[in-house]
């Protein structure tokens, strides 16, 4: 389990479980979109004119733990997201940070992230469930480079438990700021059809893992 830094709240944790047990979806989220057993919701970032995310769905004959592991795993990610140019950690003043680079289709700028990451296993009424938080930082370790546009703004979140049946209830939250010069509508449309897609693959890649038995 990745050491507390204190960089997120216990509160955070405890409001991620909740979301499985009662999503939060009142109010101004709007049902975007259901397909195979994923809901997606989303919620306009007025500032930014981006849409936040939060998806709910059931991964069947995906164990929370080893899906967890699957997720943690950034090596094996490289193998199947299709979007990873570099995916590394690496310690800093004391705390393991992650640079994620992610590709774009030319003639866009690569993107990359700079971001701390925390799991928890936590226990909600006898209910085991992991929560995994992430969200941008900046370190002097980690110079801008030349043609490669940094993301300042990036937060997600993951909880995971059994779904009784030996599957997986999975709740994400997700939202990022590529920043440069894309039209707001246009990184709607890629986050409208990336982003259920996530599960999907994180899915498809579960049952592909090395370390499955």
């Amino acid at each position: 389990m990745a050491a507390a830094g204190g960089n997120f709240s216990d509160e955070e944790f405890w409001k991620a479980c909740a979301e499985l047990q009662q999503p939060a979806v009142a109010g101004k989220w709007e049902l975007l979109l259901e397909t195979s057993g994923i809901s997606v919701y989303r919620l306009l970032e007025e500032s930014t004119w981006l849409y936040k995310y939060k998806i709910f769905g059931v991964l069947k004959d995906c164990s929370p733990a080893l899906l967890k592991e699957v997720y943690m795993d950034l090596g094996y990610r490289k193998q199947w997201d299709q979007y990873v140019n570099e995916l590394y950690e690496k310690e800093c003043d004391g705390e393991t940070l992650v640079y994620w680079q992610v590709e774009y289709p030319f003639p866009m700028y690569n993107r990359d992230y700079v971001y701390i990451r925390e799991l928890r296993e936590l226990d909600m009424e006898g209910r085991k469930i992991y929560v995994i938080l992430a969200k941008s930082t900046s370190s002097s370790q980690f110079p801008e480079r030349s043609g490669v546009i940094r993301v300042n703004q990036y937060q997600q979140s993951l909880a995971i438990e059994s779904d009784g049946k030996g599957g997986s209830r999975v709740f994400m939250y997700y939202f990022d700021n590529p920043g440069g010069l894309i039209p707001s509508w246009l990184i709607n449309w890629v986050a409208r059809n990336g982003v259920p897609n996530f599960l999907k693959d994180l899915e498809e890649a579960y049952h592909k893992y090395p370390k499955k038995k």
